[in-house]
């Protein structure tokens, strides 16, 4: 069993990902705005009812009210790259067999909630768009958003001493594909530095 002990700088805002509303997934956001050609006019288009608090997506909050992310969401960014860094030949990851139950059994961030530093805390609005059966549909999205330049450290433990390399390939990896949502347009991205190994 080995600990690597890191901190994630983040180079890119990195956005919330948990509802405020319970009933998010039943009230959606926005509404049909195929012709809008900006977030401004979808705003408009959708009127400002549309854009409220309770669509929002959000931080989870420790008991201090800091900003957090959950173990899982390490766990998950893990799975991420690990997915697309198993097309990459010659890279750790490719030879990775059951790579999500490797993940899930053998490798363990810790804290349960790592505290974001230095964060500076705003909002982002974009438009969704999605093909469907009925045509092109965009809603606007909305979410807490954290600035560039907060920080979190975290621990990793693994029950397989040879997962720690895979790992660091990991890291290396956000800051190419961040943490949270909208990871494709950059949000979320980090570098890391490793401060111990035990």
């Amino acid at each position: 069993m080995k600990t690597i002990f890191v901190k994630l700088s983040f180079i890119e805002p990195i956005l919330g990902t948990s509802p405020s509303d319970e009933d998010v997934y039943r009230n959606f956001i926005g509404a049909k705005a195929p012709d809008a050609a900006t977030v401004e006019e979808e705003v408009e288009a959708l009127g400002a009812d549309a854009v409220i608090e309770k669509g929002m997506t959000v931080f989870p909050r420790s008991e201090e009210g800091q900003p957090f992310l959950w173990d899982y969401q390490i766990k998950g960014f893990f799975k991420d790259a690990c997915q697309m860094l198993r097309k990459v030949p010659h890279t750790k990851s490719e030879k990775l067999k059951a790579f999500k139950k490797e993940i899930d059994g053998l490798i363990f961030p810790n804290p349960r909630e790592i505290v974001f530093r230095d964060a500076e805390i705003g909002t982002c609005q974009r438009p969704l768009r999605a093909q469907t059966p009925s045509g092109e549909r965009v809603a606007l999205a909305m979410s807490e958003e954290i600035a560039a330049g907060a920080w979190v450290e975290l621990e990793i433990t693994t029950l397989k001493d040879d997962l720690i390399d895979t790992i660091r390939e990991w890291l290396d990896y956000g800051q190419l594909r961040g943490i949270g949502q909208w990871r494709n347009s950059g949000k979320g991205r980090f570098i890391w530095e490793e401060q111990e190994v035990r």
